[in-house]
């Protein structure tokens, strides 16, 4: 369906602007020493970044990117307003076919609030925060 190409043109064009922002904040939070002491060492530009500039940008820009990827799922039931399903309304499908009230409701709630809390400590963890 075209709704679903849609939206997901329209989320990853709004996320990858976020996305590369972030990035671009992190690299420059390092400090521009960094890359000074890295020249009298003869290393060129690329090799100082990939090797002394990423590695540090990416402790500051993970737990970041962790608040971008829960928000990208939250906004995801925006797409029900333009003609996609959101999780809740999937809740509801599978309860008019399999005439159990309680399964999704049970389900979807815990999937939508822990998968977001769990990747967020997972990011902190990683970075150290």
């Amino acid at each position: 369906r075209q709704v679903r190409l849609v939206g997901v043109i329209a989320f990853g064009l709004n996320s990858a602007a976020y996305v590369s922002e972030i990035i671009r904040a992190g690299i420059q939070n390092v400090n521009p020493g960094q890359m000074d002491a890295a020249r009298p060492l003869g290393m060129p530009g690329g090799l100082a970044m990939h090797a002394i500039i990423l590695p540090q940008a990416f402790r500051n820009i993970l737990p970041v990117l962790g608040n971008e990827f829960v928000v990208l799922l939250k906004e995801t039931s925006v797409v029900g307003f333009i003609g996609g399903m959101d999780l809740m309304r999937m809740g509801d499908i599978i309860r008019s076919k399999t005439c159990e009230a309680y399964v999704p409701l049970c389900r979807w709630p815990p999937s939508t609030s822990c998968s977001p809390w769990a990747f967020q400590r997972c990011c902190n963890s990683l970075s150290g925060a």
